[in-house]
C-alpha cells in the first residue's frame, strides 16, 4: 500500500500507482458547513477515505521594495497574506446593498485610485465593478502593484508537518484581492472577458502589454520558489477555454505569456499543472504542447465542457497527467449509489489505463449526497492496475 503523497507522486513522474488516486479539487466551506457539520479539509478527506489535497499560499514581502505585509488583511479561503507597500495601499469597504455582502476595494497609488467591487454569497464571490477601466490603468499597475515572493520556510514548515498524509498544492500568484494564476485569466478579472477579446482586435498591443505586466509579476514570485517544498502548483483558468476563446487567441494571447511561466517553474524544480475549466478538446495537444506535467479538469459535456475522455487519453495521455473527468453535478447529487460508481469505471476504464490520471470532480463542488461521496472513494479504491 502507497501512502496517498506516493500515490499521487507516482502518478505525476510517470509511474503506475497501486490504486487509482481519487480527490476532489476545492473544498467549499458552504460544503462542509452544510453537509459536514462544519468539518475540515482534513476530516473530509479522513470520513470519505479519499487522498487529501493541502492547499497552501505563502507569500513574503521583497523589503528591498519597501513591500511589507497588509496590517488590513485578513486571510480567507485559499489565500495568502497580502503584501503591499506605502506606493500600493489597499482598503475595503463595505457597500449596503439588501441581498449579498459587497465590498469595494481601493487601491491608493500616488498617481490614482483605482477601485474594484465584489460581491458574495454562501458558495461564492464574484466581481461587479472591473479595476482597470482605462486602458492607462495599466500603466499605474505596472508602476506601483506589489511583486509579493514565495515564503519557502514557511510552506516547508507545512509541509513537513503534512508529511505523507497528501498532496502540497499552491498557485501561480494572482492579483490582489480576486486574481487568477493564469496571465490571460489574470487579465479576464480586472478588465473583463469580453472586452478583453474585443481588444484582441482592436488594440492588440495592449493587450499584449497588459498581460506582460501579469507574467512579469509571476515571473518574479516564481523565480523565489527554489526549494518550496510543493507537489503540484496550479496555473491557466477557465477563459482560456474553448468555450471561451478560440484556438486563435489561445495561441496569439495565451500560450506566448503562460508557457515561459511553466518553464520557470519548472526551473525552480516546481511541477505544474494547467487549469481549464471549460471547453479543452479543441486545445488538447496546444495546452500539453506548454509542457505542464498534468493538466485539468476535463469537463464532460453535462456540465457545460466538451471532454471525450477517451479520446483525450490517446491523444495526450502520454505526455500529461490528467486529472479530473468526473461529472460531479449528476452524480453527487440524485442518483443511486450504482450509477456513481459506474461514473467511476467509465472514467477509469477512459483515462487510467496505464497510469497517468487522477480521478476527480471536474472543479469544486457546493452540495453532495454523503452516499453518493462514499460510493465514488469506495469504487475508486477497487480500481486496481494489473
Amino acid at each position: 500500500m502507497m501512502t496517498p503523497k506516493q500515490r499521487f507522486i507516482t502518478v505525476l513522474t510517470g509511474g503506475i500507482p497501486d490504486r487509482l488516486p481519487v480527490t476532489t479539487h476545492h473544498l467549499m466551506p458552504s460544503f462542509l458547513k452544510r453537509f459536514m457539520n462544519g468539518a475540515g479539509d482534513d476530516e473530509f478527506f479522513d470520513r470519505f477515505g479519499l487522498d487529501p489535497i493541502r492547499w497552501i499560499a505563502s507569500y513574503r514581502p521583497d523589503e528591498s521594495r519597501g513591500e511589507y505585509y497588509d496590517p488590513l488583511h485578513v486571510p480567507g479561503h485559499l489565500e495568502a497574506r497580502r503584501v503591499v507597500s506605502d506606493r500600493w495601499r489597499i482598503f475595503p469597504e463595505h457597500v449596503d446593498d439588501p441581498q449579498y455582502e459587497t465590498i469595494r476595494y481601493r487601491f491608493v497609488t500616488p498617481r490614482k485610485t483605482l477601485t474594484t467591487t465584489l460581491q458574495s454569497n454562501e458558495h461564492t464571490s464574484w466581481v461587479i465593478e472591473r479595476l482597470v477601466k482605462e486602458k492607462s490603468d495599466i500603466d499605474i499597475i505596472a508602476e506601483f502593484m506589489s511583486m509579493p515572493l514565495c515564503d519557502v520556510a514557511g510552506v516547508n514548515a507545512r509541509a513537513e508537518a503534512y508529511g505523507e498524509r497528501g498532496l502540497i498544492r499552491g498557485f501561480f500568484p494572482v492579483f490582489d484581492v480576486y486574481g487568477q494564476p493564469g496571465c490571460w485569466q489574470d487579465a479576464s478579472v480586472l478588465y473583463g472577458i469580453e472586452g478583453l477579446i474585443m481588444a484582441t482586435y482592436d488594440d492588440p498591443e495592449w493587450v499584449h502589454a497588459f498581460l506582460g505586466i501579469l507574467r512579469d509579476r509571476k515571473a518574479a514570485y516564481l523565480r523565489s520558489m527554489q526549494g518550496a517544498r510543493y507537489d503540484l502548483i496550479e496555473h491557466g483558468g477557465g477563459d482560456a477555454s474553448s468555450t471561451v476563446i478560440s484556438p486563435k487567441i489561445f495561441d496569439a494571447f495565451v500560450a506566448p505569456y503562460d508557457e515561459p511561466l511553466i518553464t520557470l517553474a519548472h526551473e525552480s524544480g516546481q511541477r505544474v499543472v494547467y487549469h481549464t475549466c471549460g471547453g479543452m478538446m479543441p486545445l488538447l495537444e496546444r495546452l500539453a504542447g506548454m509542457k505542464p506535467d498534468a493538466m485539468e479538469t476535463f469537463t464532460p459535456p453535462a456540465m457545460g465542457g466538451d471532454m471525450r475522455l477517451a479520446e483525450a487519453k490517446e491523444r495526450i495521455g502520454d505526455n500529461v497527467t490528467m486529472i479530473g473527468g468526473f461529472d460531479q453535478f449528476h452524480f453527487f447529487r440524485g442518483c443511486t449509489p450504482e450509477e456513481t460508481r459506474k461514473a467511476v469505471r467509465k472514467c477509469f476504464e477512459d483515462a487510467g489505463r496505464g497510469g497517468g490520471y487522477i480521478l476527480s470532480p471536474s472543479d469544486h463542488f457546493f452540495e453532495a449526497d454523503i452516499p453518493l461521496l462514499e460510493a465514488f472513494a469506495d469504487e475508486a479504491h477497487h480500481c486496481i492496475y494489473h
